[in-house]
């Protein structure tokens, strides 16, 4: 898995070079800017968008979630397919290649956060683990609510989108609650420490410092020195 998960980056971080190198050439090469020049910008910034997305869910690699990210890896093969296809050949698309690819973007992005969220606070304690998946279940709905009406080719009214505003504001904050306390606030949780000695053995301890007149550190060096003293 390590070893796939090094090439994956190296391919993301290669095509991505690539993308930008074309991007440069296209803004440096003489003449007018054109149709072909702006579609190789619209490629580069493809090409980045879905690297940071595959990043996210390589952050699943060799954890008990990685089922997510392996889903992310494979919902984005849809947008970015489509993207590519509406940049250079998709004059006159249907519609429905555009909510499919709105589709798409939605799905995946969820997965990209899902997969950050998961890899920042999966082990986190208890309340950081509670608010995390609180966060998901709010992610799931966001998206949700965005499919709708994209799958719908419907406009929604006002409470549907005060609703999801709400969702969409607590999806935020709960994204960024949980990075920052996992991230920057210290677990304030101080374990007991074991007992050094057990009740009968401190009473003891006790009262034999009393009977000889000394304090219990002082009995204990002192049976320690006589324990410890090589006999002649």
């Amino acid at each position: 898995m390590k070893k796939l998960r090094g090439l994956v980056v190296k391919l993301v971080i290669g095509s991505f070079s690539i993308a930008a190198l074309l991007g440069i050439i296209a803004l440096l090469a003489g003449g007018s800017f054109g149709e072909t020049e702006g579609r190789i910008l619209l490629t580069t910034v493809i090409a980045g968008v879905t690297s940071i997305a595959v990043l996210c869910y390589l952050a699943a690699a060799d954890k008990p979630f990685q089922i997510v990210g392996l889903i992310g890896g494979i919902s984005v093969l849809v947008p970015l397919t489509l993207a590519l296809w509406l940049t250079w050949i998709g004059e006159g698309t249907a519609d429905v290649v555009w909510r499919t690819f709105s589709i798409g973007v939605t799905v995946s992005a969820s997965l990209a956060q899902a997969c950050l969220l998961l890899a920042v606070a999966y082990d986190a304690r208890p309340v950081v683990r509670r608010m995390l998946y609180a966060t998901l279940a709010l992610i799931g709905v966001v998206a949700v609510l965005i499919i709708i009406p994209i799958a719908g080719d419907s406009e929604m009214g006002g409470t549907y989108m005060r609703f999801f505003g709400i969702s969409a504001i607590l999806d935020v904050l709960g994204t960024v609650t949980v990075a920052a306390v996992q991230k920057f606030v210290p677990d304030q949780r101080e374990e007991a420490p074991e007992p050094f000695l057990d009740a009968a053995l401190e009473s003891r301890i006790a009262d034999a410092a009393r009977e000889r007149g000394v304090n219990k550190a002082q009995l204990i060096t002192d049976a320690l020195d006589s324990l410890l003293t090589p006999k002649p």
